[in-house]
């Protein structure tokens, strides 16, 4: 990057400054690569500092950015997308959907895990969900990441009542990523009828936020998204997404989530 002279530019400093350091990720910066310290880019543009972290503030909204704490500020790689509208359905775990297993546990609901379980709005969701849900009944829960570049940008946290899944041997896969796998496996023997997802703003919790690395309290998007079967709801997910790493876009099949890979 060479320097910049801003003082005869019209429009607001910080705004082109974005522009030349954009235009200078694409060209002068590999993915992950760490930049100049804040001092010595100001100085390089003949900036205040203040301008350079509005600047940078600018393209950490947009992705192009990513900036930890005790790292510094790093390229971040291309973004790829997350459907959220297709009308192309299929269970947790099939066709490569890009989360990992992490671990699963047995233990009755909560009373807000029931009202997940319980809500379903979908034509298959069953009339008598509070009978099928009950409290007494176990349910298992599956813990899964999604992993970009070495760094994880959405956890999901996958609720399956153990009516769903009665086939499943605790002999086989007593515990951890294998325990994980099986519920998946189990749940996929099921005739998926149809599943319904919604998307909304939210706060990432004290535990999901140490997964993503994030400050208890950081926005995130929250896609629950509810399966179901003759029966009626068969599992339900709550996948947390890092909002600096996804965009929402409109297209003719729905929502999508676009994600930024994140550089480790």
């Amino acid at each position: 990057m060479g320097t910049t002279q801003l003082e005869s530019v019209p429009e607001p400093k910080y705004w082109h400054l974005k522009t030349v350091l954009s235009e200078a990720l694409d060209h002068d910066f590999a993915v992950g690569e760490i930049l100049p310290n804040e001092r010595e880019l100001a100085a390089r543009f003949g900036v205040a500092r203040a301008t350079l972290r509005q600047a940078l503030e600018q393209l950490e909204l947009e992705g192009r950015l990513q900036r930890r704490r005790g790292v510094g500020t790093t390229v971040a790689p291309p973004r790829v997308g997350v459907a959220v509208g297709s009308a192309r359905h299929s269970w947790p775990g099939e066709s490569a959907d890009g989360w990992e297993a992490v671990d699963a546990a047995e233990a009755l609901p909560t009373a807000a895990v029931l009202k997940l379980l319980a809500g379903g709005s979908g034509s298959a969701a069953s009339a008598s969900a509070s009978a099928v849900f009950a409290a007494d009944q176990p349910v298992h829960t599956v813990r899964r990441t999604r992993v970009t570049e070495g760094q994880v940008v959405a956890a999901e946290l996958l609720y399956v009542p153990a009516a769903s899944v009665p086939g499943l041997s605790a002999i086989d896969a007593p515990a951890g990523p294998a325990r994980a796998r099986a519920v998946l496996r189990e749940l996929q023997r099921l005739a998926l009828d149809g599943q319904d997802r919604s998307v909304e703003l939210g706060s990432a919790r004290a535990d999901d936020a140490k997964e993503l690395d994030r400050l208890p309290g950081a926005p995130v998007l929250l896609v629950t998204t509810r399966y179901f079967t003759a029966g009626g709801t068969a599992a339900v997910s709550v996948a947390t997404y890092r909002a600096d790493t996804c965009r929402l876009t409109f297209g003719d099949e729905g929502v999508e989530i676009t994600e930024t890979r994140v550089a480790s």
